[in-house]
């Protein structure tokens, strides 16, 4: 059974004693839930990552992620964080791609292959983010985009490695806009990356891997598209600021 997964991308958000406070209060609305294959991932910025580690250290249902990290393992890079600095104060999943780099940072595939390579050896687990843009849907380029997406970063990886990985579609065009995905156009992606794995890999494989949807999920859409047959959760952003709201989208998993 695959793991169902919700994270919280705070972004470029929240000052120390903000940060504390909201952490605070999503483990304590979080241990009031009965959850079982529910991983609720945090994922401040790297300043507050050690406070959020202590904070829901021995929660079980609390994990830490990091925002981004360098594609170079150390050296004379001012300013860039690397994975190994990452897993030596107990991160777990590390965001990869998300359209924002892509988009203000010029990542490419190629340097998002680099990062997972570091990321994995590291022993993190990557959140690979994919998706197009409006201009792309528009054209009917969205399969061949997520699919170059997924080739060009990820597909060099033997069968082991990339079964430890989440992946996030998360549409450009849906991000930080309200608009949402269709349910129906949510799990068309989501089944054609899970198929497009398969091709390369494995049915096995890209079944076991955790598909998540990252634009615009909000505790009142969540329901319906989590109820989607290849959606295994969200990647959550201006939403997950709020204790309640965020914790909403969670509960969207309890039956």
């Amino acid at each position: 059974m695959r793991k169902k997964i919700v994270v919280a991308n705070w972004k470029m958000n929240n000052t120390q004693d903000e940060a504390i406070h909201l952490v605070t209060a999503i483990i304590s609305k979080i241990n009031n839930l009965t959850l079982k294959e529910v991983e609720v991932v945090i994922a401040p910025s790297y300043l507050y990552i050690k406070d959020v580690i202590e904070l829901t250290k021995g929660n079980l249902n609390i994990t830490v992620a990091a925002q981004n990290c360098s594609e170079h393992l150390k050296g004379a890079y001012t300013g860039e964080v690397s994975s190994i600095m990452l897993h030596s104060i107990g991160v777990k999943y590390v965001i990869v791609g998300h359209s924002e780099r892509r988009a203000y940072q010029n990542e490419n595939n190629l340097l998002l292959k680099q990062k997972i390579d570091l990321i994995l050896s590291n022993h993190l687990l990557p959140i690979y983010c994919c998706g197009e843009s409006l201009e792309e849907r528009n054209s009917d380029e969205h399969f061949s985009v997520v699919e170059n997406q997924l080739n060009e970063a990820l597909f060099h990886l033997p069968m082991e490695l990339m079964k430890k990985l989440v992946i996030a579609y998360e549409p450009v065009w849906a991000i930080g806009t309200g608009v949402t995905a269709t349910v129906n156009q949510t799990q068309e992606m989501h089944q054609f990356i899970r198929n497009v794995i398969s091709k390369k890999y494995n049915s096995s494989i890209a079944d076991s891997i955790s598909v998540l949807y990252g634009g615009s999920c909000n505790s009142t859409n969540a329901s319906e598209l989590f109820a989607c047959e290849d959606v295994d959760g969200g990647l959550v952003g201006g939403v997950s600021l709020a204790a309640n709201d965020f914790v909403k989208i969670v509960e969207s998993f309890i039956d």
